[in-house]
Formats: C-alpha cells, sequence, structure tokens
C-alpha cells in the first residue's frame, strides 16, 4: 500500500546525511517552557455592558501583550470543529501521490497541496508537514462539489464572522471603525482556510520543524488544534509551549494588524516542533484583504510605510527566495 506521507526522506536524504556525519549533532531546537495563554471567554461579550466592556479590553491586552490568546464560548459548535476534522483527516489519509491529483479534482488552485521546505538547505530550514493552503474563491459557492469542499466553505463561513468580531473589538480599542473597512476591504473570498497535518518525525525529532518559526502575513489568525499539542510562541526572548485544551480557538495577531494599529498589537513569532511518535492536525483560518488593499499605520507618527497587501506578499516571496526566510514587516519601517 502507498504511504500517506510525502517523501520526505528521499528527498531530504542529503540533509539527513549531512547531519549524521557530523561530529557534532545539529544544534537542537532551543527549550522552551509551558504557559497558560490569556483565556478569554466570549460569552461575555453578551452580557451586561460593564462585563462586555471588560472582556473587550481583555482582548485587546492579550493582543499587545502576547499577540496571542485562547477563546471559549466562541460560537463555532462542536460538530462542525468535527467534521471539518473528520474531513480532514480523511483527506490526509489518502496516499501521497493521490494527495498531489486532489487540488485537480477539487478545483484548488495550483500550489494548494504543500509539503516540507523546497529551498530547505539545513535540518533548520525544513518544515515536516503537509497542508492544503485554500483560497476560499477556490471553494466558494461549490454546491457540494465534494464533501470536503463544502465542509471547509461552512467552516470558513463560521469562522469568517468570529474573526471578525474579533477583529472590530481590534479596531474600535484603537478608535476606528472596523465594519466599513471589512465591507471594503476583508470579504471573505480575499482569506484563506488551511489544513495542516504534521506526520511523525523520527530523524532528528529535537532538531526538526513541523513548522519553522515565522509570523503570519495577515491580520489575524484562527486556530483550531488537536490534542497533540506542539505550538510555540515567543515571549520577552523565551520560547513557550501552548497546552492544547478541548473545545478552545487560538487567536493569534499577523503583521497587517501590527501594522494597521502602528505596532499596538503584537504579531508574534510562533513555529510547531514535531513528534517522533504522534501525528498532529490543526486547522487555520487566515483573515486577510484583498490583494490591492493599502495598509496604512493609523498612530502618528506611523511606524510603516503604507503599503499595498501585493506588495508585502511579493516581498515576503523574494526574500524567501533569496534569504531562505521571511524578513517581514521590519522591509517596511520607516
Amino acid at each position: 500500500m502507498d504511504s500517506a506521507d510525502p517523501p520526505f526522506h528521499e528527498i531530504y536524504k542529503a540533509l539527513f546525511n549531512n547531519a549524521a556525519k557530523e561530529s557534532t549533532p545539529p544544534m537542537a531546537i532551543s527549550t522552551f517552557e509551558e504557559c497558560e495563554l490569556p483565556l478569554i471567554d466570549l460569552s461575555r461579550l453578551d452580557k451586561s455592558p460593564d462585563e462586555s466592556m471588560e472582556c473587550k479590553a481583555e482582548i485587546a491586552k492579550a493582543s499587545r501583550e502576547w499577540g496571542f490568546f485562547q477563546v471559549v464560548n466562541h460560537g463555532i459548535s462542536r460538530e462542525i470543529l468535527e467534521r471539518m476534522r473528520r474531513e480532514q483527516v480523511k483527506v490526509f489519509k489518502q496516499p501521497f501521490q493521490e494527495k498531489v491529483k486532489e487540488e485537480l479534482l477539487l478545483n484548488m488552485s495550483s500550489g494548494s497541496y504543500r509539503w516540507g521546505s523546497p529551498r530547505a538547505t539545513c535540518l533548520r530550514q525544513l518544515a515536516w508537514s503537509e497542508a492544503f493552503h485554500v483560497p476560499l474563491t477556490d471553494i466558494l459557492g461549490s454546491d457540494g462539489f465534494s464533501s470536503l469542499s463544502s465542509t471547509m466553505e461552512q467552516f470558513a463561513a463560521t469562522l469568517s464572522g468570529l474573526a471578525n468580531r474579533l477583529a472590530e473589538i481590534l479596531a474600535e480599542n484603537m478608535g476606528h471603525n472596523w465594519s466599513d473597512y471589512m465591507r471594503e476591504n476583508c470579504l471573505l473570498r480575499s482569506c484563506y482556510l488551511r489544513i495542516n497535518r504534521y506526520p511523525p518525525c523520527p530523524m532528528f525529532p529535537t532538531n526538526v520543524f513541523g513548522l519553522v518559526p515565522h509570523t503570519d502575513s495577515d491580520f489575524l489568525t484562527v486556530l483550531h488544534q488537536d490534542d497533540v499539542g506542539g505550538l510555540q510562541l515567543v515571549r520577552d526572548g523565551r520560547w513557550f509551549a501552548v497546552n492544547p485544551k478541548p473545545d478552545v480557538l487560538i487567536v493569534n495577531i499577523g503583521d497587517l494588524f501590527q501594522a494597521w494599529s502602528n505596532g499596538v498589537y503584537k504579531s508574534v513569532v510562533h513555529r510547531v516542533a514535531t513528534n517522533p511518535r504522534v501525528e498532529r492536525f490543526s486547522t487555520a483560518y487566515f483573515l486577510c484583504p484583498s490583494d490591492d488593499t493599502v495598509i496604512k499605520s493609523c498612530g502618528e507618527p506611523p511606524v510603516y510605510r503604507d503599503f499595498s497587501f501585493r506588495e508585502y506578499l511579493q516581498q515576503v516571496k523574494e526574500d524567501v527566495k533569496n534569504l531562505g526566510d521571511k524578513v517581514g514587516l521590519p522591509r517596511f519601517l520607516l
């Protein structure tokens, strides 16, 4: 039977061989501590005015101080979360060659299915994972084309409401109206959904990332993960592991919100650690504007120059190609 795993060992054989030949083992991924992210009960938004204001203040504080927070009572049913996970597991359990074809069968954009790190020159640049990174334009109005695409469409539409509600709270905290901005720039069709699988990594598990350290190139991300764990983030120069909890969604600020807020909200570097024995699944919704949207810092004096989302993505792409890594917002500092 064909393997479901991408051919990591064959394609990256030279990287593993080089690491094995070194007189000293590759530097291990830096140590980390356990942490409890701010946990916010969103049902308080619909209670008394005082309790609602307190909840909104906690969301803004977590976005300033952590760049990450967890939400419960978020309005996303367990049924849709579990259905999305079942469809996700089903598609990733297919033989590798079938997954390569899947984007064609589902009318997804070329390159939606991705795995590994094509430009990796050492183990530290290798991402031991596979994903379908799907523009929502590919699945909106799919009319039940497949159970996967219809579930993804419903899942994305549900998370879109949550993402925009949180963005509106954060914008209001800065004295701005998000609803008008959203209607003009952040429509559902400009956003992305990414379903991830992190296979077990028995070789050099402490030296290979499931996903390399990075920040997200969006306004904000809403993540649903399983109970395996592996998500880690930087705070005060130290790495912290996020303990998974049932019925919790994780929200993190992206680069665009950091730029738009003039550095008030923090887009934080994060990564995924590999597991030598157990596979991990997660699903992320990325709140993005249209490519032509211009991101302007809302504070004075501005920290970042104005740039379009298209320009930002192109700069990230060029940096990864030329440098092997994303530079991100420092490219746009004034």
